[in-house]
């Protein structure tokens, strides 16, 4: 389990392993955010398997996930509450080092630059920790929320992928934007950092 599991920090942002004792905040927050995520959120094609599956079970299957190294599920605290999900899925290892992020926020911690500052604590360790060389994030074109994360980490688009992953109930067209370890340096977290004006 290379770089996992860990606890991560900037500021008032946290982010640290998916628990079973989420499951109470988890399940408020996307039931409060319930409308705001609808558009943005991974659905199962007609003819798949869709029962539904319980925070539990859905923390369970991340951990084992984890215990393989294939996902690191996080969790993202600001100022100690729940506020949203950074996921690392697909780890690809051998000549590949390679792996996708997914996210998702609680809508009451918006535009206060929670989102771009916990991918990038995620991506700093993906790369110098967990020993991956690239990372790939796959978003809608609609979703202008998703595309600021990616604009203010400056990470390139490299491509368009058409019927992409299935959102909302239908195959979706996706942006593709990707970072490699050697186009960060000095890290992500202190590239946005030295972007902020200081007060």
């Amino acid at each position: 389990m290379r770089g996992w599991p860990v606890r991560l920090t900037a500021g008032d942002i946290t982010v640290r392993p998916l628990t079973y004792s989420d499951a109470g905040p988890w399940r408020d927050a996307r039931r409060r955010n319930a409308a705001w995520l609808r558009p943005w959120d991974a659905t199962v094609p007609p003819g798949s398997d869709t029962r539904p599956s319980s925070f539990r079970s859905l923390v369970w299957r991340l951990h084992r996930q984890a215990r393989a190294g294939t996902t690191y599920p996080f969790a993202v605290d600001v100022g100690g509450r729940f506020a949203g999900q950074v996921t690392v899925n697909n780890v690809v290892r051998g000549s590949a080092q390679f792996a996708s992020i997914g996210y998702w926020l609680d809508q009451r911690y918006a535009g206060r630059g929670v989102m771009p500052r916990a991918v990038a604590l995620v991506i700093d360790h993906c790369f110098t920790t967990a020993g991956l060389h690239r990372i790939e994030i796959a978003i809608r074109p609609e979703n202008s929320n998703s595309l600021r994360v990616v604009e203010k980490l400056g990470l390139r688009e490299v491509g368009y992928a058409p019927k992409y992953l299935h959102i909302d109930g239908d195959w979706r067209d996706h942006r593709l934007y990707g970072v490699t370890v050697e186009e960060c340096p000095g890290g992500l977290l202190e590239r946005l950092e030295s972007q902020q004006p200081h007060e």
